[in-house]
């Protein structure tokens, strides 16, 4: 299955989102690497997984600004690529040899100095936020023209196909939802973003 544009679906918490992702044709799927975190993924686990998985990279996520910290972590996780969202880690966290996903907010009062900074060093720039306002949609186009951007909020299935039609970023990142009980999801949210991406 095909969708129009590169997608990542992050916080994935177990083999029931991962297979829904992986057979709707998403592109990377993201798991939390912080123990502190109520996503976290042990590696055991995400091993586990990883066993009944094809046709997606997988993204190991961190909050940590430790490089050391970090660099652990990749000798434990088996990823494809890495997602940070401390900026200050570049470049030198980039000589461990991951392709690497900087999440930056849409907030932030040097997001464009980031952007200029270390587009050298990343392979996707993932933007997150709180609201999509018609201000940062103005500067998103700009951002998405010189940058290999992934869009973190704000999409829905009403603004889906004019923000991909009018804005040149790479694709869009969607969130992954705890089981509410195992092997039982609510998959109504990404399931109609999906399904709107899909390419006959």
């Amino acid at each position: 299955m095909a969708l129009q544009t590169l997608v990542k679906v992050s916080n994935i918490t177990n083999l029931s989102d991962a297979r829904y992702c992986a057979g709707m044709g998403v592109d990377l799927v993201g798991f939390v690497m912080d123990k502190f975190s109520d996503d976290y993924m042990p590696a055991e686990k995400l091993k586990e997984i990883q066993s009944w998985l094809a046709g997606v990279q997988i993204v190991g996520e961190t909050q940590s600004s430790d490089y050391d910290e970090i660099a652990a972590l990749l000798q434990t996780y088996q990823i494809d690529l890495l997602q940070i969202s401390e900026p200050a880690l570049l470049p030198k966290i980039s000589a461990l040899g991951k392709p690497i996903i900087l999440k930056l907010d849409s907030d932030s009062t040097y997001l464009e100095d980031y952007l200029k900074l270390y587009n050298s060093f990343v392979t996707y720039f993932l933007i997150d936020g709180q609201e999509m306002t018609e201000f940062f949609l103005y500067n998103l186009k700009e951002y998405a023209f010189d940058n290999p951007v992934i869009l973190g909020f704000g999409i829905n299935t009403d603004n889906l196909q004019q923000v991909l039609s009018e804005i040149p970023i790479k694709g869009i990142a969607l969130k992954g939802s705890h089981e509410i009980r195992p092997g039982y999801k609510d998959y109504d949210e990404l399931s109609e973003i999906l399904e709107q991406l899909e390419v006959e």
